[in-house]
């Protein structure tokens, strides 16, 4: 499916470039992995291979589709929920789904949530992994910087 040197996206841990394949056996049962390096986090993960397609892991996004990004980013919000609690839930599955372009929603619509009326804690920790995600993308797809990313995604809300 991926190869070494390839730029993913693993859905709610954001973009990463695969280091290696590799055999481990876990639980007694020998699985190939894929071992990737998240450079947003600093994080090594391994994801087993057998899992991808069910978990949604991804080619990332071109530098092409980059520009839709800073369109959705840009456009109106949607409705959401007055309740906070569930407004959580229907932003978490959103970011479960690992489309670039609906993590992208939920950013715009948090952040300028938080800019009318301040967020609660557990929606701040969702808006930032929700940016984490976004950024890391844009940050492999476009080959900017961290600050320039971060710049840019905010200009465009």
């Amino acid at each position: 499916m991926f190869d070494i040197g390839d730029n993913i996206s693993y859905p709610m841990h954001g973009a990463g470039t695969i280091l290696s394949i590799e055999e481990k056996e876990v639980l007694g049962e020998i699985r190939e992995y894929y071992c990737l390096l998240l450079p947003y986090s600093k994080m090594d993960v391994m994801i087993p291979v057998d899992n991808c397609k069910k978990i949604g892991v991804r080619r990332i996004i071109d530098k092409d589709d980059i520009e839709k990004v800073y369109e959705i980013l840009n456009e109106e919000s949607s409705d959401m929920s007055d309740n906070w609690n569930r407004r959580y839930r229907e932003n978490n599955e959103k970011l479960k789904t690992g489309d670039i372009f609906i993590v992208a929603g939920v950013v715009r619509d948090l952040v300028r949530n938080d800019r009318i009326k301040k967020l609660s804690t557990g929606e701040k920790k969702l808006l930032n992994n929700a940016k984490q995600i976004l950024e890391s993308e844009i940050i492999l797809a476009g080959g900017n910087s961290l600050e320039e990313t971060d710049k840019l995604v905010e200009e465009a809300i």
